[in-house]
Parts: C-alpha cells; structure tokens; sequence
C-alpha cells in the first residue's frame, strides 16, 4: 500500500488511473474521488456504489439524485443498473447479476448512448433514459464481443461487514479552543486583552490564524483576518472541567470580547484527539 495526500492523489488518479486499485479515505474525499473516478471511465452517470453495513445494506448510484435531468428522459441509466447488478450479488444471485451485466456492456458495445457518453462518429444512436433501457432489455441473454463479458462465481458473493464492539477508553478534556471576532488590532494586542480578562485556572497557551499561530513567537508578516483560535490550557497541564470554561467565557464577554465558537480538546488514553496548530 502506498499513503497519498488527497491533491497528490487526485492528479496521480487523473494521469495514471490504472496505478490504483482499491482506496481507503475519508467520507468527504471519497465523495470527491468517485466522481472524478466515474467521469475519468466517461461518465458520472456510469458508476455504482454499495454500502454493506453489518444487518443491512444499500445500494444506488454513486451521484445520487439528479433534480436537473428529472422528467427529461435523459438520465444515463448505467449506475442504476450496476447498483442493482451488486444487489443481486449481494443476495447471491451471481448468474442474475451477469445475464443483465453483459447485457449492459453489449448495449454500450454496440454504440447505444444516453447524451452524457455521446459522442458523433463513435456512437450509433442517440437514446433517453427509457430507450437506453428498453436496449439493455432486448440483449438479455447476449454477451459483448470486444468488451470482456463479466463472470460471477456463485461461490464469491459480497460478504456482509463484521463489526466488533469498540474498547472502552479514557476520555480526559484537557483544554478548550475559544475562537473570538476582533479585528482591532495585532495578535500581540489581542494576547495581552486576554491574557488580562481571564484570571481564572485557564490560562491562554496560544493564539491561531487561519491555522497559523500568531501568538507567542509569530512572525509579524503573517496576514491575518478577524477570526482568532485562542487555545486555553491549565498551566499545570492535565484535565480541565466545563465549569473552568464556563468561568473563562463568562470573563471574556465581560471584557466585551465576542467569542463564536468554542471546541473541547480530547485526549483518548493519553493520546491527543484534536490537531495542533502550524508552528505549535
């Protein structure tokens, strides 16, 4: 296995795509990648997704709706097909799977296109929804004869997830991030009007700036806008109580400082749950 960052990742997909074989990632950016991935095999409207949890399972299209084509009879049918073709290897019906597979892959052989694939002088036949159907229908019992025809094995079908009970583990706050609008000034201004109101057991350990910290020790050249993450602390280190946050904001509304946001540091077994700051 190799670790890609998700930019890198994606201009290697859209070069090479064939260098990758299965992804692991998050929800956000797999959402992102199967898309690029559909539209790389030449269109969105191709591809299929299943998601097989551990008592059931769903399965759709992998763009989901489509509001703009509703009604219209254009919607590319393919990836409603191939979420039903992995539904029926899901319920182990692996030959059903296939009679109707290869009768898709022979309507796409034989240049029958819905307008999203499209393309004059390639294609032999421009279709809607309803007749791209009806196409993949009368090929029943037909295999594609350039593109390779699919073979399911009765013996391999798509297992259900097996998920085990998560272990318990320590859950300890040990600070709170406390973002403020303020525009009034610099962040060394900003750190000493805080450090002056909040006189409490919390004590401030830093300043951010779109990410970047700009108190103490930042470079004066940074560019900052009027959101700030002010990272409190106990200065002794260890848990910290909601009580001692509470106590903290109330000074800083007191001190007419706006704060918009708050979000609680974790740590899970001594590890740290939360991200630290450029240059923390």
């Amino acid at each position: 296995n190799e670790h890609w960052i998700v930019d890198i990742g994606a201009a290697r997909m859209a070069d090479t795509p064939e260098s990758f074989d299965v992804l692991v990632t998050l929800n956000l950016y797999g959402d992102l990648l199967t898309d690029m991935t559909a539209q790389l095999a030449g269109s969105i409207g191709l591809a299929a997704s299943a998601n097989i949890g551990e008592t059931c399972a769903m399965f759709e299209t992998v763009h989901g709706s489509v509001p703009h084509r509703a009604g219209q009879d254009q919607a590319n049918p393919s990836g409603m097909i191939l979420a039903a073709v992995q539904l029926l290897l899901h319920i182990e019906q692996p030959d059903v799977a296939e009679w109707i597979h290869n009768a898709l892959l022979k309507t796409l052989e034989d240049g029958i296109h819905t307008y999203d694939i499209y393309h004059e002088g390639h294609s032999q036949m421009l279709v809607g929804t309803q007749a791209f159907a009806d196409a993949v229908i009368a090929r029943l019992g037909q295999e594609p004869q350039h593109l390779k025809p699919v073979r399911y094995q009765k013996s391999a079908p798509l297992s259900q997830t097996q998920v085990s009970a998560r272990p318990t583990v320590h859950k300890e706050l040990v600070g709170a991030d406390i973002f403020l609008n303020w525009d009034q000034g610099k962040p060394d201004e900003l750190a000493e009007k805080v450090l002056a109101a909040t006189s409490g057991s919390l004590r401030l350990y830093l300043l951010t700036n779109r990410g970047v910290k700009v108190w103490p020790d930042g470079f004066p050249e940074t560019f900052c806008t009027d959101h700030w993450r002010c990272r409190f602390r106990s200065p002794q280190g260890g848990a910290i109580t909601h009580a001692e946050i509470n106590a903290t904001l109330r000074q800083l509304a007191a001190a007419g400082l706006d704060f918009i946001k708050t979000e609680h540091l974790y740590e899970f077994d001594g590890e740290k749950g939360y991200s630290l700051s450029q240059g923390e």
